[in-house]
C-alpha cells in the first residue's frame, strides 16, 4: 500500500502541472500534493523506525525476560534465607510473659501458623526466622533462638497479608488461644501496613 501511494504523488502533480490552467491556483494545488508527498515519505520513514524497533525488541525481549525473572527469584530466595531486610504490609504481635510461663513450644506453634498463612519473612525479637531456624527454652528463662539469647517481652514480627496472618492466630485452639492459658502472659496483635524487617542472617 505504501508503494502504491508513492508511486501515486508524483503522477498526480505532473497531471495537474499539465492540465491546470494558468492562474488557476495550480500553484496552490501542487504545494498541497506535495506536502501529501512529504507527509507520506514521513509516515515511511516513521514506519521503516518502527519496524526496526520492534524488530530490535524482540529479539532482545528473552533476554530481557529471562533477566527478571532471574532477578526476582534471586530476590525471592535472599528473602527467604533472610539476607536482605525487607518491608510490607504484615502483622506484629506483642507477647509479654512476666512469668516465664511460654515457653519454646508455644513460639514454634506461632511460627508455623504465620508460615502455613503466608509470612514471608518473620523476626522474633530482633532474629530472623528462616526455614533452619530453632527455638529452645533457656536455662533460667527465656529463649534461645538460632543462639541468641532472647527474653520476654517477646516481638513478633511477619510480613505477609495483615488479615491473614492475624486471623491465622486468633484461630480457635491457636497460639492466641494456648498463651491465654499461661498465667500472667498477655498478647496484642496489630495488623500494620508496612513492617519493617531490618535483622538478616
Amino acid at each position: 500500500m505504501l508503494a502504491a501511494v508513492g508511486f501515486a504523488v508524483p503522477v498526480t502533480v505532473d497531471a495537474a502541472r499539465e492540465t491546470a490552467p494558468a492562474g488557476t491556483g495550480t500553484t496552490r494545488l501542487v504545494d498541497q500534493v506535495g506536502a501529501l508527498g512529504a507527509d507520506g515519505r514521513r509516515l515511511a520513514t516513521e514506519i521503516d523506525r518502527l519496524e526496526q524497533e520492534r524488530a530490535a525488541s524482540a529479539s532482545a525481549t528473552p533476554d530481557r525476560v529471562a533477566l527478571a525473572a532471574a532477578s526476582a527469584r534471586a530476590d525471592a530466595l535472599a528473602i527467604l534465607a533472610g539476607t536482605v531486610p525487607v518491608a510490607g504490609p504484615g502483622v506484629e504481635l506483642a507477647l509479654a510473659d512476666p512469668r516465664g510461663n511460654v515457653g519454646a513450644d508455644v513460639l514454634v506453634d506461632l511460627l508455623q501458623e504465620l508460615r502455613d498463612a503466608g509470612a514471608e519473612a518473620v523476626e522474633l525479637s530482633g532474629v530472623r526466622l528462616v526455614a533452619e531456624s530453632y527455638i529452645v527454652n533457656r536455662p533460667g528463662g527465656g529463649l534461645t533462638v538460632d543462639g541468641k539469647a532472647v527474653t520476654a517481652p517477646y516481638t513478633v514480627r511477619a510480613i505477609g497479608d495483615p488479615h491473614t496472618l492475624a486471623e491465622a492466630m486468633r484461630f480457635p485452639g491457636g497460639v492466641l488461644d494456648t498463651v491465654a492459658t499461661r498465667e500472667g502472659a498477655t498478647t496484642r496483635v496489630t495488623e500494620i501496613s508496612r513492617v519493617e524487617i531490618r535483622a538478616v542472617r
